[in-house]
């Protein structure tokens, strides 16, 4: 069994988020999800949501949920889903629950794990390849007027992050609005040679139009392995801070 976190608790007409976790994986989402279990309560009272923060599984059933207006999965979630929580996860977003995915929660080595989630819901397919060192990027907004984009400049800024791409380009599915890319001020992007983009069109943040779910890509902080300490953080680009609370409206329907 996991435990819970229930940190922040608005007292005027709050929303509900419902973040799951897992806390094991490699040590820079691990960091990340720590990092995201101090940020997102600490906000909570401003931005007008309480957090509830859970590694447990058990608690991905309809019934659970339903309590929630936005389901956050902070990075590995997938790999410790089985097909109950698959099908609770589903019906959930079908009835029009609000979900934000981050980094490793696109991640995969085979879309037919979960053909659902990779292929139609968040439109992948299998993983292609990712940067490498984390570095930071400038985000070109692709869909100026969606709510999630609302006060932020054309282009801003990131927080230093592993980047990833996938087989499948997203350009080409009607179901997918596609809201921030890698713009092209940002090459190369990666510190490693071999691991690096020096050209091309990389979406990162995309919404998808039949749901009320939005993806993230970053969720990678930059660590000191040897030494088993980050050198960066997520929640320090101020921007990027702004489409989250707008992100968490949208989704909330607020």
């Amino acid at each position: 069994m996991g435990t819970a976190l229930i940190h922040s608790k608005p007292t005027s007409d709050p929303f509900h988020v419902l973040a799951f976790w897992v806390p094991s994986g490699d040590e820079a989402h691990v960091n990340f999800v720590n990092e995201a279990n101090k940020w997102f309560p600490a906000q909570g009272s401003a931005h007008g949501y309480t957090y509830t923060a859970t590694n447990n599984m058990e608690q991905m059933t309809v019934e659970n949920m339903r309590r929630y207006q936005v389901i956050l999965f902070l990075d590995d979630v997938h790999y410790a889903m089985g097909n109950d929580e698959h099908r609770a996860f589903e019906q959930y977003v079908e009835n029009g629950g609000g979900w934000m995915g981050f980094h490793v929660s696109a991640f995969n080595d085979n879309p037919n794990e979960w053909p659902w989630f990779f292929n139609t819901f968040l439109g992948t397919g299998r993983f292609k390849s990712n940067t490498w060192w984390p570095t930071k990027i400038h985000y070109h907004i692709d869909s100026p007027n969606h709510q999630t984009m609302n006060g932020l400049p054309n282009k801003f800024d990131s927080s230093v992050n592993e980047w990833y791409a996938w087989e499948k380009d997203l350009r080409r599915n009607p179901d997918i609005e596609i809201l921030a890319s890698v713009d092209n001020s940002s090459f190369p992007v990666g510190t490693d040679p071999n691991q690096s983009w020096y050209s091309g069109y990389y979406p990162v943040i995309w919404s998808m139009k039949k749901f009320r779910a939005i993806y993230c890509n970053f969720g990678h902080n930059n660590m000191d392995y040897a030494h088993h300490r980050n050198t960066s953080w997520t929640f320090a680009a101020r921007d990027q801070d702004q489409f989250l609370f707008n992100a968490l409206n949208y989704l909330a329907n607020r």
